[in-house]
């Protein structure tokens, strides 16, 4: 029997004149459709194959970190370098003072792009025209913070950069540090905003009545906690090993996150610290 066997294999192989062609490979979507063992983690090993191309693999998130952070080394010189223009700089100081129209112009660009960057994610993930529109965003946001530190004293201003900074390193180190899960905190925060955002109302109501101090310095610190806490948030979602993280596609919007975050604690700590020019 052994024999017949071997005869017909060589019949098949000698007699065919065709030359046998290979399997086609089966896609993704193939061979995850019934749940095969080596895509749905049935095997021990399947967990250390999958991070070597998943979104979590440490190499692509430090390289994402590192990717975010030096957009955002840029965008803070940027703003730096225009609030020192426009405080140090008396004829500018006098200029813009003098027109405010092109503060409300800045304002106008700069809700249009920040919603176009938070809200499509067509725009926001499509080079160069994502770095195009964060650029406009970081001039627009640039001049309105330079505007508003021109009314307050020189020294004040250059105090409350230096707060800002030290509270913002602090706050970061922390964040990448601290074992608790700060993401997982989302009801805090929303109860927080709601808290400050009624306190802005009230604020906005009471001032053309009269100024009233003591609410003005307590709208400051509640802002300056709340993006202080929106800062640790937005940080621990770079890491990548909390309960939730965004993608390393969204650099463009983690850039814009933290970047807000940092210019709202400057100027709420020069809201409650600075003085104003006599």
């Amino acid at each position: 029997m052994t024999q017949g066997k071997l005869s017909a294999t060589n019949k098949v192989n000698h007699g065919s004149t065709a030359e046998t062609i290979p399997p086609v490979p089966p896609s993704y979507e193939e061979a995850t459709a019934d749940a095969s063992p080596c895509y749905s983690g049935a095997y021990p090993e399947d967990g250390e194959l999958l991070t070597e191309f998943s979104w979590d693999d440490r190499n692509i998130r430090r390289v994402f970190i590192r990717k975010v952070y030096s957009i955002l080394m840029i965008q803070l010189l940027v703003t730096l370098a225009i609030v020192a223009l426009f405080v140090f700089c008396e004829p500018v100081k006098d200029y813009i003072q003098a027109n405010p129209g092109w503060y409300w112009a800045s304002y106008g660009v700069f809700l249009v792009t920040y919603l176009t960057l938070a809200c499509c994610s067509g725009p926001r993930r499509q080079f160069p025209w994502n770095i195009i529109l964060l650029a406009i965003f970081t001039l627009s946001l640039s001049y309105m913070t330079a505007m508003l530190s021109s009314f307050y004293n020189t020294k004040s201003v250059m105090l409350c950069l230096g707060i800002t900074a030290l509270v913002c390193l602090s706050v970061t180190v922390l964040s990448f540090c601290t074992k608790v899960d700060i993401t997982s905190c989302q009801g805090v925060l929303a109860i927080f905003s709601i808290t400050v955002f009624i306190c802005g109302l009230l604020l906005a109501i009471v001032l053309p009545l009269g100024y009233v101090p003591w609410l003005h310095a307590l709208y400051a610190v509640l802002g300056a906690i709340l993006f202080t806490m929106y800062l640790a948030f937005d940080t621990q979602l770079l890491m990548g090993n909390r309960r939730y993280t965004i993608s390393p596609e969204e650099y463009i919007f983690a850039t814009l996150s933290i970047y807000v975050d940092i210019i709202y604690i400057f100027t709420f700590f020069l809201q409650l610290c600075g003085t104003t020019q006599d």
